[in-house]
């Protein structure tokens, strides 16, 4: 089985920054890098959305138009961790965020393509 766990979530205001952390554990801990991952939100009442993705080997990503040139997806494959830096946080982009791993080289923004998913961290931003 694998788990994927974020952190990094919390309260912050408008204008400020958090980074998330996704670590990904259990039978897949030798082959993190046969995975590409990605950070999804979804805000009460929408669907889920893309934010970022990353190709297994960090060499591609995609950004949301929203948050492109503000958010910052990257990877460590020797500590089977993803991350995403957002700075410059928005009320709107107030939502739970989720990673989620798929053992494919390059990234999807399909939620549907995704096999594992964490439980969510919450991101709050305030005035």
């Amino acid at each position: 089985q694998v788990q994927l766990v974020e952190s990094g979530g919390g309260l912050v205001q408008i204008g400020g920054s958090l980074r998330l952390s996704c670590a990904v554990s259990g039978r897949t801990v030798s082959s993190f890098s046969s995975y590409a991952m990605g950070w999804f939100r979804q805000a009460p009442g929408k669907t889920r959305e893309s934010v970022a993705a990353i190709s297994r080997n960090g060499g591609s990503t995609s950004y949301a138009g929203s948050v492109k040139g503000r958010f910052t997806i990257s990877r460590d494959n020797a500590k089977n961790t993803v991350y995403l830096q957002m700075n410059s946080l928005k009320p709107e982009d107030k939502a739970v965020y989720y990673c989620a791993a798929v053992i494919q080289t390059y990234w999807s923004t399909l939620p549907a393509r995704y096999d594992y998913w964490g439980q969510g961290t919450q991101v709050t931003v305030s005035s």
